[in-house]
């Protein structure tokens, strides 16, 4: 770990280096066109569904 000690501008300039790549390619997305194009969502089954179809299991009160 001393070489984390000597060398960490270099891993602070690694890091700095991605973080204003990926905000340069963030603001090449055109989002209207992506909104007007995107595909159509399946509809959503949610897991509780199965269960609603069975009997209730709790017992009867009296």
């Amino acid at each position: 770990m001393g070489w984390l000690a000597d060398y960490w501008w270099i891993i602070l300039l690694v890091l700095a280096g991605m973080i204003i790549s990926g905000i340069k390619e963030l603001r090449r997305v055109d989002h209207k066109r992506f909104m007007d194009d995107r595909p159509e969502l399946p509809p959503h089954r949610d897991n509780n569904a199965k269960w609603d179809e069975q009997d209730d299991d709790w017992p009867k009160k009296k």
